[in-house]
């Protein structure tokens, strides 16, 4: 059993894309929001989220607690009466003044001010599964984060979110040079667990700001004191972020807290073929593959805009799980 002082949770954030009240409070707002930015493939429903919680019981039944938060929506399959299920509602933990909100900027910018949270914590979206067993040293060992120090140039993509990480980046170099923190956490950033991503580090050594840092999409181990202290640095900058209905360009995320426990060496290496991140319109062989042989340890199931043969992916996704995880969870009812 893990100590209470090194108790880790995880939380995951789900919409109900088809609930009718959310819909229509939705479509009250969008003239705000921007078409690409903030498509319907961001609330689709695959109808896999139910696998999350079996995965989650096989592979970590160690984690303390696990907090679905939701606009107020449940999956009609959940059992709220599980031990380790806490339901969070936007409105118990969001300044009032930014709901209802269809950005998950905000919604992840407050977790640190979730009640009972733990200090350590992961932060899963619904799309990203554990996919083999995990102990909590996969997450943190003895309170530090465990992540992959790859610097990485960001490269803007249309319709893509690089506006939002380099907003991130801006106020990394107000805080950071690279140079000084590849200086001080040297072994961190040099080391062989990012096999050939290493050369990533590399190449941008002749560089003093930092360019970009390799985001491989998994789940993220965080420190809540990282949230804080952002909090009290950036106000201004994450208030006006939240204060956006649906995401914009100006924005910045959470990422921003993961960036800077990098930068002050607040992580230990971990492999970067820990975890793996598909686009399920492209990646379906690929998916069903590692789902089935556990190839990944984390795996991110990204749902594109271009999916022309939805019902057919579905299918397939569905009928992988449902193969290897066909048992009921305890948080099912």
């Amino acid at each position: 059993m893990l100590e209470a002082k090194n108790k880790i949770d995880f939380v995951v954030t789900w919409v109900d894309g088809n609930d009718p009240v959310w819909l229509a409070s939705k479509a009250k707002y969008a003239k705000e929001a921007n078409v690409v930015l903030n498509s319907d493939a961001r609330y689709r429903d695959w109808e896999i989220f139910k696998y999350w919680f079996r995965t989650v019981e096989k592979y970590a039944p160690w984690v303390n607690k696990i907090f679905l938060i939701t606009e107020g929506h449940l999956p009609e399959w959940i059992n709220l009466e599980h031990p380790k299920l806490v339901h969070v509602k936007h409105s118990d933990y969001i300044d009032l003044e930014y709901l209802p909100t269809f950005s998950s900027h905000p919604i992840e910018w407050y977790l640190h001010k979730i009640e009972d949270l733990s200090c350590y914590f992961v932060s899963f979206n619904d799309d990203m599964f554990i996919n083999a067993e995990v102990t909590p040293e996969d997450f943190f060992i003895g309170g530090i984060p465990r992540d992959c120090g790859v610097f990485s140039p960001i490269v803007p993509n249309p319709g893509g979110i690089s506006s939002m990480v380099l907003n991130n980046l801006e106020i990394i170099n107000k805080n950071f040079s690279q140079r000084k923190v590849i200086k001080k956490w040297f072994f961190k950033f040099f080391n062989l667990k990012y096999k050939k991503h290493l050369i990533k580090n590399f190449c941008t050594l002749p560089w003093s700001p930092i360019l970009g840092f390799y985001d491989n999409h998994i789940p993220i181990s965080y420190d809540k004191i990282y949230f804080k202290k952002i909090w009290e640095q950036e106000e201004n900058e994450i208030r006006k972020t939240c204060s956006h209905k649906f995401r914009q360009k100006d924005d910045i995320t959470h990422w921003l807290v993961r960036y800077w426990q990098l930068c002050d060496g607040h992580f230990i290496p971990r492999n970067v073929d820990w975890g793996a991140y598909y686009n399920i319109s492209s990646d379906i062989d690929d998916i069903c593959f590692d789902i089935e042989n556990s190839y990944h340890k984390v795996i991110c199931l990204n749902d594109g805009d271009c999916v022309d043969n939805f019902d057919e992916l579905k299918r397939k996704l569905i009928m992988s799980l449902e193969k290897k995880y066909s048992e009921k969870s305890g948080f099912e009812k």
